[in-house]
């Protein structure tokens, strides 16, 4: 049994070695020890607080990008807005132009084929009267064609302008 358990010598020298080893892991150990795991502790709580202060950073960004957005989105509309009325505006001006320019051309139209219905009514009267004057010179020539009948229409003439005077 002598295996089991140790003599007092040996305790005795196990103790002292222990208590050695533990004053000087006391003195120098302990403290480098305990000043890395305060050191460690210390970088992982300014790691938490960054982090922590990232976590709210990348909210305020995330609300300052969803209000760019938003008020992106109601520029784009407002531009949308401003767009379709200016094209709206344009086509009336245009639409107002191509009725102005149709009467326009409808009233120049409307001249010109009053001044060719002038003219060709100009030119049937034109027409007309030489026809009339033709045909009285034919038909003229014809009943004067003697003498007798010359002078019973020169007779006749005179009767008129002398009862056409006596009325007046």
């Amino acid at each position: 049994m002598s295996l089991i358990t140790p003599d007092f010598g040996l305790l005795f020298w196990m103790a002292l070695v222990f208590i050695i080893v533990l004053v000087i892991l006391w003195k120098w150990g302990f403290p480098v020890v305990v000043k890395m795991v305060n050191d460690r502790k210390a970088y992982i709580d300014e790691s938490l607080r960054k982090a922590h202060e990232a976590n709210e950073r990348l909210a305020n960004i995330k609300v300052e990008s969803e209000s760019i957005l938003q008020e992106a989105r109601e520029r784009q509309a407002q531009i949308l807005k401003e767009a379709a009325a200016t094209r709206d505006a344009i086509v009336e001006k245009a639409q107002d132009k191509a009725r102005e320019e149709g009467n326009r051309l409808i009233a120049e139209a409307k001249a010109e084929i009053e001044s060719q219905k002038q003219a060709a009514i100009s030119d049937i009267r034109a027409q007309v009267a030489e026809l009339s004057v033709k045909v009285a010179e034919k038909i003229l020539r014809n009943e004067l064609g003697d003498s007798g009948k010359q002078m019973d229409l020169i007779d006749r003439l005179l009767d008129e302008v002398s009862s056409s005077d006596k009325k007046q």
